[in-house]
């Protein structure tokens, strides 16, 4: 093992509304790791996150997080199953085949930060 061997990468997320956005994540299925005024560390299995109390609407309108998993459509049914679609208010667009050889939904924070979530096909 080197020692500039790479261990992790996260993004951070902003948050306009930090509360909200905490308890959007938690709904969604996502296990906070640690919280701060300033920080918190979600994950799901091996991804994970950094959601951050900042916000800048063109930063989050821009930003595009990418969530590979194994069965995309058991994790449609569990975002529409959570309620967090009605519950916040968020934009969704359901699975479809991408070019990319990606079968993929779109599903929008309340921050407006935009989740592909997909599975290889």
């Amino acid at each position: 093992m080197s020692t500039l061997d790479s261990i992790e990468i996260k993004a951070f997320v902003p948050a306009k509304d930090y509360a909200q956005s905490k308890a959007f994540y938690h709904d969604l299925g996502f296990e906070m790791c640690s919280t701060s005024d300033e920080v918190s560390y979600f994950r799901h299995g091996h991804c994970a996150f950094l959601l951050q109390s900042f916000y800048t609407k063109e930063f989050a309108e821009n930003l595009m997080m990418h969530l590979l998993v194994k069965d995309v459509e058991s994790w449609w049914q569990q975002v529409q199953a959570s309620g967090v679609i009605e519950r916040y208010g968020v934009r969704v667009v359901p699975p479809q085949d991408q070019p990319w050889k990606m079968r993929d939904f779109i599903l929008v924070d309340p921050s407006g930060v935009l989740w592909r979530i997909g599975q290889n096909i």
